[in-house]
């Protein structure tokens, strides 16, 4: 089954997209992901958007694929004059999860609002890819408490 998630969020915002259940049985893995301006072509834009298995405290536009509890990272950049191309590269990882996700943006030129989409497939797991989940979850929330 795949469930699909939008929203329109903000330069510097956070959403959080519930998915935690209370046995954890089931899981999920992004399969797509998408942004969009609000108002394409009118506006300049280089929004980083990231999506996240835990609370971020700090928004940003760094991308650090040594950072465990990152999934996934879209970039788009735009322009109002039709001189410059659009581009948008979007990375995921496949890895499955079972709580909730965070979705981050942020807009290094404005302070605009930009769209995502994500498609997640849900996935039934049995009680140790349950528990290697949700294992992972707990020390990825540890070790962002930690530092």
């Amino acid at each position: 089954m795949i469930k699909t998630f939008r929203g329109l969020i903000a330069d510097g915002g956070q959403d959080t997209i519930v998915l935690h259940t209370n046995d954890g049985s089931v899981g999920y893995r992004i399969t797509k992901f998408q942004l969009m301006p609000k108002e394409p072509g009118q506006d300049h834009h280089e929004h980083t958007v990231k999506i996240y298995k835990v609370n971020q405290s700090t928004v940003d536009n760094t991308v650090d694929f040594n950072d465990q509890t990152l999934l996934g990272v879209g970039y788009y950049q735009d322009a109002a004059s039709q001189d410059n191309v659009t581009s948008t590269d979007i990375i995921f990882d496949k890895e499955i999860f079972n709580q909730d996700i965070y979705v981050t943006a942020s807009d290094t030129v404005g302070a605009v609002p930009i769209n995502y989409y994500i498609e997640l497939e849900q996935i039934k797991l049995d009680l140790n890819e349950n528990t290697v989940a949700t294992l992972k979850d707990i020390r990825n929330i540890k070790r962002t408490a930690t530092g």
